[in-house]
């Protein structure tokens, strides 16, 4: 039987892990953290990624966990409407909507399908090199600082700091009127569903590397915003709320794969969360090697290289455009926004 290592236990990781237990392999996770995380919000998973997860068997679960987000518009801080996000166009071409899971959720229906024998925590990896003599595939889903991708692709690609950082929490007993965005001048609020009664709310902000604000900082950058923005914010609790700086990958890497061993997910291409597509592209970068594998059953090398001309264009156009979007919601307007906005949100 073939063995792998999955080096990182988050969503691609553990996706990573349980596709290739479907087609054959035996596979361990080696996951730094002295347990496997399951924190943040809520992730929007497009069509694509929910038929990733279907075709893992996952797909009841997928149903009874999630709510459709179908309609979100995006306003200027005084409450004026300038676009309506493309939710409807994503459902009408795919035919499905986009859902909303808990991130929480979302590993936790992964977690238990992989055997708890096959994960071991706590583990830093020292000596990768000993991980590719030892496992017929290694698989970096580590994240943006990935050990793996320093000790098989070189230092030239490395973590950038976007200039942002992301506030992410969640208001129970609350449904707003609207769901959607409101783009302001180097800061966004954005609300959607998260599940029955519950509110998923992400302000990306501008601010200088290392710079610590608090969450009182935070409302006061959004006081006078349309309501229900500071009702959120003013309910918000310092505990439950996370703040992290947003980094991505510079230069983007010539190839996810080099000999045995593969990149999936922010390990090879971390991205800006303006397109919320981080989760959804691990889970298809899984899929997608599995699928390779399959295809090329006794040939690894070829496996990793047909993965790699499959996923590495579409992640990293969807990288491009989580750059770019970035930048037109942090300019805080949209000269003609609609047009804008719908080339700038590909499906």
């Amino acid at each position: 039987m073939r063995r792998a290592v999955v080096v990182g236990a988050g969503v691609g990781g553990l996706t990573t892990a349980i596709a290739l237990r479907a087609i054959g392999w035996e596979v361990s996770i080696f996951e730094r953290w002295p347990r496997v995380v399951a924190e943040g919000t809520a992730p929007g998973l497009r069509p694509d990624a929910q038929a990733a997860l279907a075709g893992l068997g996952l797909g009841e679960q997928l149903r009874e966990r999630t709510v459709p987000y179908r309609h979100a518009q995006i306003r200027t801080p005084d409450g004026r409407r300038l676009a309506g996000l493309p939710l409807e166009r994503i459902e009408r071409r795919a035919g499905a909507p986009v859902r909303m899971l808990s991130r929480v959720s979302l590993i936790e229906m992964l977690v238990r399908q992989v055997d708890p024998a096959t994960i071991s925590t706590g583990v830093e990896i020292t000596d990768p090199a000993a991980l590719r003599a030892g496992y017929d595939l290694v698989v970096g889903a580590d994240g943006v600082r990935s050990a793996v991708r320093r000790a098989f692709f070189g230092a030239a690609t490395r973590p950038r700091y976007a200039g942002i950082v992301a506030w992410r929490g969640v208001i129970q007993g609350f449904e707003p009127q609207d769901y959607g965005e409101t783009w302001g001048r180097g800061q966004m609020f954005g609300m959607t569903p998260q599940a029955p009664g519950v509110t998923n709310w992400y302000a990306p902000v501008r601010t200088p590397e290392g710079v610590r604000e608090s969450l009182d900082d935070l409302r006061a950058r959004f006081a006078g915003w349309h309501d229900p923005i500071p009702r959120v914010l003013a309910a918000a609790e310092e505990d439950a709320v996370l703040r992290h700086e947003v980094y991505d990958l510079a230069p983007p890497l010539g190839s996810y794969v080099t000999g045995n061993v593969a990149l999936i997910g922010d390990a090879a291409h971390a991205m800006t969360p303006a397109l919320g597509q981080g989760a959804c592209q691990a889970l298809l970068d899984a899929v997608e090697l599995a699928a390779c594998l399959r295809t090329h059953p006794g040939d690894v090398a070829q496996a990793l290289l047909s993965y790699d001309a499959r996923r590495r264009p579409a992640a990293q156009r969807m990288v491009t455009a989580s750059s770019w979007m970035t930048r037109l919601a942090g300019a805080g307007r949209l000269a003609r926004p609609r047009d804008t906005l719908m080339r700038m949100l590909p499906i």
